[in-house]
């Protein structure tokens, strides 16, 4: 199954630019569909972003967070050739993760 995250990460200087785009649904568990039933939840929980064994950006989100999230944030350090670690994990227990070489 292919990744449902696409990353680009640059370096420059001293600071890596990251941006990130997931695919998702979202569903907060407050939409009903077309008869008129709720959409049950279904969000991302948890993301991380690490660099080095270490997280360079952590969050925590909840149904509020629209379909197909974008993240973009910037952090110090990283080289080029190195890599990123992406993950998630999702109120349905699902998860995803990937790794980007830093450009």
């Amino acid at each position: 199954m292919a990744s449902t995250i696409r990353v680009r990460a640059t370096s420059s200087g001293e600071t890596t630019e990251v941006q990130a785009l997931i695919q998702h649904p979202m569903d907060s568990g407050f939409v009903k569909n077309a008869k008129g039933e709720i959409i049950p939840p279904h969000f991302i929980q948890q993301l991380t972003f690490e660099y080095d064994g270490k997280a360079v950006f952590a969050a925590n989100w909840g149904g509020g967070v629209s379909k197909d999230p974008y993240v973009k944030f910037a952090f110090k350090g990283g080289k080029k050739g190195d890599e990123l670690k992406i993950s998630w994990v999702d109120s349905k227990g699902a998860t995803d993760t990937t790794t980007a070489k830093i450009q």
